[in-house]
């Protein structure tokens, strides 16, 4: 059985940004194995404009994980990399989240897939864009390319271009400059 495309965004805007992501990355148990990581993107806060500028990475993931397990999973090693509860759109060390997860739609009251703010959000749609610009969002029909059409990508710019597309080598290999 093929297991499904799944799309997890990884952001941080505290400390050494680009450490975080790193190790954000390394810390992907090896039962979610990366496929192919984005470029990295500096992007303007989203819902609370007063605080520090993202560093946003979007992933294409496979795992056996179902998505409320996966969820737990990424919520566990936020707490392990050092997240703090803060206020709703605050600076956040880690943030990890579930983008889509193949075809799927799911609204529970702990889990919405794809993301309930997806189509809106710059942030992860340009580095959709870069890794999967035909993905059609399950719900509204629409391609990350269209999303990102209509929503613009003011405020994201380049960071640091990904290193490797094809990352099915160990972690290890992963972040080599």
């Amino acid at each position: 059985m093929e297991l499904p495309s799944i799309y997890l965004s990884l952001g941080t805007n505290l400390g050494d940004r680009r450490e975080n992501l790193r190790l954000a990355h390394a810390a992907l148990p090896p039962l979610i194995q990366v496929v192919t990581s984005s470029s990295i993107y500096q992007t303007d806060p989203w819902g609370f404009p007063d605080q520090p500028a993202f560093l946003n990475q979007v992933v294409q993931v496979q795992t056996r994980l179902p998505p409320p397990a996966l969820l737990v999973t990424l919520k566990e090693l936020e707490k392990v990399l050092g997240r703090r509860p803060t206020f709703r759109y605050g600076p956040r060390l880690i943030d990890l989240d579930i983008l889509m997860y193949g075809n799927l739609a799911i609204e529970t009251p702990m889990l919405t897939i794809p993301h309930l703010k997806l189509a809106e959000r710059a942030f992860v749609l340009v580095p959709m864009l870069e890794i999967a610009p035909d993905l059609v969002h399950p719900v509204l029909g629409l391609t990350i390319r269209q999303m990102l059409s209509k929503t613009g990508a003011r405020g994201v710019s380049l960071f640091e271009a990904a290193v490797n597309q094809n990352l099915s080598q160990d972690k290890e290999t992963r972040w080599q400059s």
